[in-house]
């Protein structure tokens, strides 16, 4: 089965393609720090560096980025949201992702946070 026809894997419960697959492949923006923050754990899943880049702030944002081939990602929950709407220009999304690490389960938790940059969310680091 194609990638874009599979659940998309940030848990709203609809395809890639019509979810997170259109953000990553600019079809779409994120319209919150919330959705951003979805399709950023998303782009890890499916190994999208170049998304993952594209949306980090330009303050912070490194050089390059080298995604870690062993970790498998498992599913993401959201534990709270501050501000991040359409109407704000900043906001933090505390989240856990679940990963298996060389047959290892584990998990991150962080509270991330987002601003606007020339209107479109971006990352800036964790909290």
């Amino acid at each position: 089965m194609a990638k874009r026809a599979l659940p998309c894997p940030c848990g709203l419960g609809m395809s890639y393609a019509d979810c997170c697959g259109r953000l990553h492949d600019g079809r779409a923006s994120a319209a919150t720090a919330e959705q951003l923050m979805r399709s950023r754990y998303s782009a890890f899943v499916v190994g999208d560096a170049a998304y993952l880049l594209r949306t980090w702030s330009s303050a912070t944002r490194p050089a390059d980025l080298h995604l870690d081939d062993h970790i498998r990602w498992t599913g993401l929950e959201i534990l709270n949201t501050t501000d991040g709407s359409a109407f704000h220009t900043e906001g933090t999304v505390e989240f856990r992702a679940g990963y298996q690490l060389d047959g290892r389960p584990g998990h991150q938790q962080e509270l991330s946070r987002f601003v606007r940059e020339n209107g479109a969310w971006v990352y800036v680091a964790a909290l």
